[in-house]
């Protein structure tokens, strides 16, 4: 296992990191599986747990927490706030409202007295930078929380809480947690440049591409049921960016069978070798999963296989660029790009 420093806050962390994602309901992972999963991970060097409450309505805190429950000081613990809990809207967002309830109900469900790292799950456009980060600069000063990071945040928005934080003398946001695998690059042209600057932890989401870049989708091949039901419209092959991702995929296999590589080397390999990635979070839904996905804990990319790579996917290109997450709101609502209408003067 590889070791990198968090940022600049110093602490260690593994270069893979255990999602927990898929612990519980979505997933179907019982906690016996969770626990078993956790027990391997960390045998296996992994240091770095990140979950979230959103996570199954809570049932992944829970799961987590029982899980590390006697060996709480091994484990870098980081979970999320910010994505809708139950039907109310006021229990979602960044209002020091909502993260100071969802703080003390994560601990509750973890089991700890305190959060490693606490990021916010989404960007909130209703709540102003000094309502987000006071609450959480409060929640760190309280004990409750090591460090707050944020999560999937668009990079002009990332530089906008760096400065927030400086002119408002606040504590600042020390990681991201955006998507990046192969087949989605977008977030080198403006996020990890970014996240740089400010010497940003980054813990990437998503490095297999949903499944992509996992071996198992090839063509000619039968997509699972799992992946098929779970996010069909990244599966359906009429869709010109699924067969765009498909004959992608067809290529890097070749790339990596001359490399004497698996598709999960190649794909954690490739997000971890970028300076500006601190950690590649691996969301395995088995022990099977998860024992593929360590296989490639120590894995670095030579230079003529990044080079190959860089040919099949140009730099900073998303094949499927509707699937981000960190589209600014006027891209996704019309009425924000139009000026209202004036009638009479």
């Amino acid at each position: 296992m590889q070791y990198r420093t968090l940022g600049r806050t110093g602490v260690q962390v593994s270069g893979l990191v255990l999602g927990a994602m898929n612990f519980g309901r979505l997933g179907k992972v019982t906690q016996d599986e969770a626990t078993a999963m956790v027990d391997a991970a960390l045998e296996g060097g992994i240091t770095l747990i990140d979950t979230a409450d959103h996570y199954s309505q809570g049932e992944s805190e829970e799961m987590v927490g029982k899980a590390v429950a006697g060996r709480r000081d091994d484990v870098v613990l980081a979970t999320k706030a910010g994505l809708p809990m139950g039907a109310s809207r006021d229990r979602r967002g960044g209002s020091r409202r909502w993260l100071t309830t969802a703080v003390e109900d994560s601990l509750r469900r973890l089991g700890v007295d305190h959060i490693d790292l606490y990021q916010v799950h989404r960007w909130d456009p209703e709540t102003g930078d000094e309502e987000t980060l006071s609450a959480l600069t409060d929640l760190q000063r309280a004990g409750k929380i090591r460090y707050f990071g944020s999560s999937t945040y668009p990079a002009y928005r990332i530089v906008q809480g760096q400065w927030a934080a400086r002119e408002l003398r606040l504590g600042r946001f020390v990681t991201e947690q955006p998507p990046y695998s192969i087949l989605q690059r977008g977030i080198e042209t403006h996020v990890l440049p970014v996240t740089q600057e400010y010497g940003m932890g980054v813990l990437v989401w998503s490095p297999l591409a949903s499944g992509w870049l996992s071996g198992a989708v090839r063509a000619g091949r039968e997509i699972g049921t799992n992946r098929a039901a779970f996010m069909p419209q990244r599966f359906d092959l009429g869709v010109a960016a699924n067969r765009a991702k498909l004959d992608a995929v067809e290529r890097l296999a070749k790339v990596a069978e001359g490399a004497g590589l698996t598709m999960i080397q190649l794909a954690l390999g490739f997000v971890t070798a970028h300076p500006g990635v601190t950690g590649a979070i691996i969301g395995p839904r088995t022990s099977a999963h998860l024992q593929s996905q360590l296989a490639a804990a120590d894995t670095v990319l030579s230079p003529d296989v990044l080079d190959a790579i860089d040919e099949i996917v140009a730099p900073g290109v998303d094949l499927a660029p509707e699937e981000k997450h960190d589209a600014p709101p006027a891209l996704l609502d019309a009425g924000l790009r139009r000026r209202p209408m004036v009638v009479g003067r």
